[in-house]
């Protein structure tokens, strides 16, 4: 029953007022925001066997596709390649996966 209540023009006029504000403030942010460019992921991923990747992998606590994407700045299919690798070199463990996600330790 009812609906909404009728505004008065004073509420009428301070709700365009705020109206008017919010727009001018959504146009001074979009050009103040240059557009920042995106660099394009690798496909390549780092070699497995080097020192120095082993001992980026070591700082990281826990090792899961997308971390490892993150930090090499390859894809997660690349990453997800790299620690399978890693794997089979015995360098990091399996701690658990699942069709979504595996997770690793470095040994």
């Amino acid at each position: 029953m009812g609906g909404k209540k009728k505004l008065n023009l004073k509420q009428m006029e301070r709700m365009q007022g705020k109206k008017d504000e919010q727009d001018k403030d959504k146009k001074k942010k979009e050009k103040d925001g240059a557009p920042k460019e995106k660099k394009p992921s690798a496909v390549i991923s780092p070699d497995p066997r080097s020192e120095k990747t082993l001992n980026e992998l070591k700082k990281m606590h826990v090792l899961t596709p997308y971390s490892v994407a993150t930090r090499f700045n390859i894809r997660i299919s690349a990453a997800k390649d790299f620690l399978e690798q890693l794997q089979d070199n015995g360098a990091i463990q399996l701690v658990s996966g699942s069709h979504n996600i595996t997770i690793y330790k470095v040994d």
